[in-house]
């Protein structure tokens, strides 16, 4: 089951995930954009086997969740949350940046969050609570007016309180494609919404990227990934249990181990297999571990490389001296530096965000974060002095162009008429 892998594996282990999935995808928009509130019935009752008779959670409903879950684990939650929204306040830059650059010309960017957004919370083999503190209380920092949510039925108590805690303010029991349907496209219960953000499996990451025409979306997140990079130093116990980790989140997990310590593998497939007895989530361990394995490299320098090609969502630098591999590493979600540094601290308590890129995009998107709410228009502030400095510049490229009336209007400024 643990088995050494080629360059391309994980490549082709999962580029054709999304294209089996999009016709199954592709029929259930249809149901929901043509039938509404009640296809999200009926879908419910389909893939999620739970009846419901709407789709709206209601008050009532949060204010009893708090008394099913356990005052400590709310306190817990409560703390995620303070560390994840100090976290995210550090990324906050002023609403309206604008400076001289030259006498007279003044340019700037001013910066506005979004009206209404989505975030879906996965459900279904496991409860994600610490997705909803992930996915809402950014756009909160952010300033966003509207945040709703999405997460399968039924709903789990410790998830609404979740989201109540982070700040959401419309909770819909409904899960899967047809939710990031509705969310796209609105129906009778829930208003479109401007952009949908949170992770998913196949089908949800297939329905975002299908539904990018009627709405943006944050970035392909799911199913889990784990990069790590090991040497002689690196404790085969901490490994095996980073692995298994992101293994347990879902079937089409991946966790590639790259090592230049060539009897390592062998000792960490050791501490896998003492573990996994115990796990409860073992058959999913087991199918994710299809699609997980080793690399052997020469150095650490080679291994980083071999990540960098495959940009996973996250990162584990276990070597002597992680901070000169930091250094080279260009693609990954989030990165996680030494031996006490479990993703697992990332995913609940540290405050930073696991919604991450999946699939190879961490090569060109960045996690979840304040801006992913926010958008920016320039600004530029010029005197008559100081278009009178660029104006020759403006003509000739004008002209250049054949553009003559962008040229006129700036002569026209300076009563220069045509």
């Amino acid at each position: 089951m643990w088995k050494q892998l080629d360059e391309g594996f994980w490549d082709k282990n999962r580029s054709s995930k999304i294209e089996s999935v999009t016709e199954d995808v592709l029929n259930i928009i249809d149901q929901v954009r043509a039938d509404g509130d009640r296809a999200l019935i009926e879908l419910t009752k389909k893939f999620d086997k739970v009846d419901i008779e709407c789709v709206t959670v209601s008050r009532e409903e949060i204010d009893d969740a708090y008394d099913e879950v356990d005052e400590e684990l709310i306190e817990a939650l409560e703390t995620a949350a303070a560390n994840i929204r100090r976290f995210h306040e550090m990324q906050l830059d002023a609403d309206l940046k604008l400076s001289e650059v030259e006498p007279g010309v003044f340019l700037g960017v001013k910066s506005t969050p979004l009206e209404r957004i989505g975030a879906y919370v996965p459900g279904g083999r496991a409860s994600y609570p610490s997705t909803a503190l992930m996915s809402i209380i950014p756009a909160r920092v952010a300033g966003v007016d509207e945040v709703i949510c999405c997460t399968p039925s039924p709903v789990d108590p410790v998830t609404l309180v979740a989201m109540d805690i982070a700040g959401a303010d419309e909770i819909y029991r409904v899960g899967g494609v047809q939710a990031i349907a509705a969310m796209a496209l609105g129906t009778e219960s829930i208003e479109p919404v401007q952009k949908i953000v949170g992770p998913g499996n196949v089908y949800v990451t297939a329905a975002k990227m299908l539904l990018r025409t009627y709405v943006e979306i944050d970035f392909p997140a799911g199913p889990s990934e784990i990069g790590i990079v090991a040497d002689s130093t690196a404790d085969p116990l901490f490994i095996a249990a980073d692995i298994l980790a992101q293994a347990e989140h879902d079937p089409s997990s991946a966790c590639v181990l790259a090592t230049s310590d060539r009897t390592l593998p062998k000792k960490v497939w050791d501490e896998m297999e003492k573990l996994m007895p115990s796990a409860p989530r073992l058959k999913i361990i087991k199918e994710a571990l299809k699609n997980s394995g080793y690399m052997i490299k020469d150095s650490t320098e080679q291994c980083i490389e071999a990540m960098n090609e495959m940009a996973p969502e996250h990162l584990s630098l276990q070597v002597a001296d992680a901070m000169s591999a930091l250094n080279i590493v260009r693609n990954a979600g989030s990165i996680f530096i030494g031996p006490y540094s479990p993703v697992a601290a990332g995913d609940y308590a540290s405050g930073t965000n696991h919604i991450l890129p999946t699939a190879g995009n961490a090569s060109v998107s960045s996690g979840l974060s304040v801006a992913h709410f926010r958008k920016t228009s320039t600004i530029q502030m010029i005197s008559k002095e100081g278009l009178e400095e660029m104006a020759p510049v403006i003509e000739r490229i004008a002209k250049a162009e054949g553009l003559a009336a962008h040229r006129d209007s700036v002569r026209i400024r300076f009563r220069k008429m045509p």
